[in-house]
């Protein structure tokens, strides 16, 4: 198994994967532990001082003011963990727990938190042991960090509450670390306070949008490229030179997968033989512009993750120095902009991919291609009602891109008075990716359809290659009405999974 090794400098996105998804064992470095002990020990000095310090001896947020005496302090940071794992609703998927904790644990190892070893190792321990805390939907304002999520994890750290085994069945967490032989941590000194005050939940899903949104922005690009064949498009707005006078390097890297899918097709352009078009429609003409902007904007949000990745995130913090400092770096702002920015741009891109869909159903738009491509118009509906449904997809799509960031939720007496709700710009991102794959998969079904109904025209060998390949997957094509949800449900696997990127790239190599 795949084993990622935790230092003081950080992790990497794709380190975030293999554990969150991949099940990677995680192990801490030699220097992790080494900064983990030497800033335990500048906590312990102050702990032994008269003087207060905020998350080591006295309450927290609203409640700061109060010191809290030697004997207490044990019991202050267990109640932080219990009174905090407030969430309510629906449990967060296993995935989303599994970057919280790695992510918390990247944080700690930092030597910037103050927390013991082995406190380290037992979340590492528990990792490593397929034990997953039980998080709920709401709890979370992304301010300060995403306290009722990490609460709950940190609950489980202690052998309280519930948590899922690597069976999958939810158990209380103490019987579970008792059968992996893990003994539960008694908190001490700020470290309560340490395994909450993180953007981890929000930060681990907008790593995993992003690793998903990479593989839909190239399916987006290739089921374009598919419809612009199926409408007998032209392809001269690929050139590179027409994208090198606009030089967004995302346009130009979707342009340049669109012209590697359609080379060598029979289709393209031919209605310039007996039906001139002067230019084809915006949804056609404009894809690479529009799938363009959002890998653009896909790179600003992983430049943010990767600056997030390598930050350590707690209050207050242990500084090289020695100082302990309390600062607002928990708050989610940066992380919360850009999850609501992929989210408008995943509105957009399924927008146009809808639009190109009904083109493609449209007999006075698709150039000769049969109503809604069924095989007797009238008696057979074909695809209208799938273009229905991609059509809510896309009108939940819009409703999605309203920024959470926008909104502010004043909390903890007004102590904590503006908030980022980077949390729930992450919950509606993730829907927000499932959608737009769904949406992509219908465009793909009409696309290859549309392909075979163009009888003695040869497509692109790509093209024929994805064909033969969402067909093998059990996505049927051209014929009379059936029941269509099996094939929309075939169609969503083969594009969620990368199949249909695959397929193409057997022909076109790597795609941008």
């Amino acid at each position: 198994m795949h084993t990622v090794v935790v230092g003081t400098t950080g992790v990497t996105a794709s380190d975030v994967v293999a554990v969150a998804r991949a099940g990677a064992r995680v192990e801490l470095s030699e220097e992790a532990l080494a900064a983990l002990a030497a800033a335990r020990e500048v906590v312990d000095a102050l702990a032994a001082k008269p003087e207060p310090v905020y998350g080591v001896s006295t309450g927290f947020g609203a409640l700061a003011t109060r010191h809290i005496s030697p004997e207490l302090r044990a019991a202050l940071q267990r109640n932080i963990v219990r009174s905090h794992a407030a969430g309510m609703g629906p449990r967060v998927e296993r995935e989303v727990v599994r970057a919280l904790m790695f992510l918390r644990l990247k944080t700690v190892c930092s030597g910037h938190t103050g927390v013991r070893p082995e406190v380290a190792r037992t979340m590492a321990d528990v990792l490593n042991a397929g034990i997953t805390p039980v998080v709920h939907e709401y709890g979370s304002l992304g301010c300060s960090g995403d306290l009722a999520p990490l609460s709950h994890c940190a609950l489980t750290l202690m052998g309280e509450g519930d948590a899922e085994g690597p069976d999958s069945t939810v158990r209380p967490a103490g019987e579970l670390l008792a059968e992996h032989g893990i003994a539960p941590v008694e908190l001490r000194e700020k470290e309560g306070l340490a395994l909450l005050n993180g953007t981890d939940g929000m930060l681990g899903m907008l790593v995993m949008a992003l690793a998903d949104l990479d593989t839909l922005y190239k399916s987006a690009d290739i089921t374009a490229a598919l419809t612009m064949e199926a409408l007998l498009g032209t392809d001269r707005v690929l050139a590179p030179e027409l994208h090198a006078i606009r030089p967004h390097p995302g346009q130009a890297a979707s342009a340049a997968n669109m012209l590697a899918v359609l080379r060598g097709s029979g289709l393209t352009g031919h209605h310039q033989d007996d039906a001139p078009r002067v230019q084809d429609a915006y949804s056609v003409r404009c894809a690479p512009q529009v799938a363009g902007a959002g890998r653009d904007t896909m790179a600003h949000a992983a430049l943010v993750a990767e600056r997030e990745l390598a930050a350590a995130v707690d209050n207050p913090v242990v500084l090289p120095d020695g100082r302990v400092e309390s600062n607002g770096n928990f708050h989610g702002a940066p992380v919360a902009y850009v999850l609501d920015f992929l989210a408008v741009a995943a509105a957009d891109l399924g927008s146009i991919a809808e639009r190109r869909t009904d083109r493609l159903l449209d007999k006075n738009r698709s150039h000769g291609l049969p109503p809604f491509l069924a095989d007797d118009a009238g008696v057979d509906s074909g695809l209208m009602i799938a273009q229905y449904t991609q059509a809510a997809l896309v009108g939940e799509l819009k409703r999605l891109a309203v920024p959470a960031s926008a909104d502010s939720i004043p909390s903890s007496a007004m102590q904590e008075d503006h908030v980022s709700m980077g949390w729930s710009a992450a919950r509606k991102l993730r829907t927000a990716v499932d959608n737009l794959a769904r949406v992509i998969a219908v465009e793909l079904y009409a696309a290859t359809r549309a392909i075979q109904l163009r009888e003695g025209l040869t497509p692109a060998p790509a093209s024929r290659a994805v064909i033969d390949a969402v067909r093998a997957a059990g996505v049927q094509g051209p014929g009379p009405d059936r029941y269509l949800s099996p094939d929309l449900a075939a169609a969503d696997a083969f594009v969620r999974a990368g199949h249909l990127v695959t397929a193409a790239e057997t022909v076109t190599g790597p795609l941008r």
